[in-house]
């Protein structure tokens, strides 16, 4: 058996990238202090939703993330966290860098939010990748906000070997929102038989901040759910840390109780 334990570091990102390097600084540190082996913030945890992206985009090789990476192998624990980079057609991509001891890589996010009303498409360009990465022995999936509305990333991300998924995310809020964004984690977590960690950005106005009109600011409510779908541990909507170990003795026990990657068959026209 292999245990990770991870740290949900739900923040309420500024507008400002080098103001958020204040709170990723102080999330990771809290991380280490816990004992984390991974650190996981929201997505756009370098500048909010509402915030002009291309403006504020970086390379992977820019001051944000070269901060970031710092802070991580500094404290010798691996950081997930939203960051915007520069696409190549004038948009953005919305990517989660992932770094620290033993550990580069990125996932750009897949599926686009245009949907209630935003057109996240206009801004951003998608991903194609799938992304998986090691985290002390522990097969770690990459996956971001509205990615937790098609089951196949999920299921494609076990079948890869991953038995921890994290989800940073910036849920918008709105009537149901809230019993959506619980509702479709569990799912995730049985359609892969995975350890589901999504972490949200917190409610803007419980940091002191002003929700930005028509953006996705985020509701809080972070939560580990166990590979049967479980909820384990949760936040509310302010900004906090969730400390939670994850074993791949239950993502094996799960699989074998129910095998449903085993038994998925094709059908015809999908």
């Amino acid at each position: 058996m292999t245990t990770l334990r991870a740290a949900l570091c739900q923040v309420a990102s500024p507008s400002d990238p080098a103001g958020s390097l204040a709170l990723v600084a102080d999330a990771v540190a809290a991380a280490a202090g816990a004992g984390a082996q991974l650190a996981v913030l929201p997505e756009a945890a370098m500048a909010r939703f509402g915030t002009p992206l291309a403006a504020v985009a970086q390379p992977l090789d820019g001051p944000w993330a070269q901060e970031v990476r710092r802070l991580a192998h500094a404290a010798g624990v691996v950081v997930v966290a939203g960051m915007f980079v520069p696409a190549t057609d004038g948009r953005v991509h919305n990517t989660l860098l992932v770094t620290g001891p033993g550990v580069e890589d990125r996932y750009d996010k897949v599926h686009l939010f245009d949907a209630f009303g935003v057109r996240e498409s206009e801004t951003v360009a998608p991903g194609s990748r799938l992304v998986t990465v090691d985290v002390a022995g522990v097969r770690v999936g990459l996956a971001t906000c509205y990615d937790l509305r098609f089951p196949a990333l999920f299921t494609a991300l076990a079948r890869s070997g991953a038995e921890v998924v994290v989800v940073p995310a910036s849920w918008g809020d709105g009537p149901g929102k809230a019993e959506q964004w619980e509702l479709v984690v569990r799912a995730r977590a049985l359609d892969s038989t995975s350890w589901l960690l999504a972490c949200d950005q917190a409610e803007p106005t419980t940091a002191g901040l002003e929700p930005v009109p028509g953006a996705a600011g985020g509701i809080g409510r972070s939560l580990a759910v166990s590979p049967l779908g479980e909820v384990r541990d949760r936040l509310g909507a302010a900004p906090g840390v969730l400390v939670v170990d994850v074993t791949t003795e239950e993502v094996a026990a799960a699989r074998e109780r129910l095998p449903v990657l085993q038994h998925a068959r094709p059908l015809p026209g999908v």
